[in-house]
């Protein structure tokens, strides 16, 4: 992706964030993420019927990267089964972290294809996935538990 495009469309989620502020209902999944190395603290809810995700809510003190990041999370993620975002999520992880991964699927999120040329801006670009990352987590080991 061209540089310049990459960089709008950053800068439309930062300036423009996707579903940004929490909702009051006890159907969302919630994490609260925080990054020790910086400013950066992500609440993210997330809304799953049927094994899709309906909804996903973010809110927190963030840098540019980590709240456009959060909202291009929203709209890749948003719509997604269970399965689909575990996989994108696994993908996302790997772009980042420079392994083998499917720019396919990534939607968006593949803006962030060289972040780690910027190694103290990783975690910024990852938090709020892992926030989404952990709610899959708790979820699945509370549905196997029964």
């Amino acid at each position: 992706m061209e540089p310049n495009l990459k960089r709008g469309i950053i800068l439309d989620h930062y300036q423009n964030p996707r579903n940004k502020g929490l909702v009051e209902d006890k159907d969302y999944l919630f994490a609260d993420m925080n990054n020790e190395s910086c400013i950066d603290e992500v609440k993210v809810q997330v809304k799953i019927e049927n094994n899709q995700i309906i909804d996903i809510h973010f809110d927190g003190e963030a840098c540019a990267i980590c709240t456009s990041s959060s909202s291009i999370m929203v709209d890749t993620l948003m719509g997604k089964t269970v399965e689909e975002a575990i996989l994108i999520l696994k993908n996302y992880a790997n772009m980042i972290d420079e392994k083998e991964y499917d720019a396919e699927i990534l939607e968006q999120a593949i803006v962030y294809d060289d972040i780690y040329k910027q190694p103290n801006r990783k975690k910024c670009a990852l938090l709020p996935w892992w926030g989404i990352e952990k709610i899959l987590g708790d979820l699945e080991n509370h549905d196997t538990s029964h």
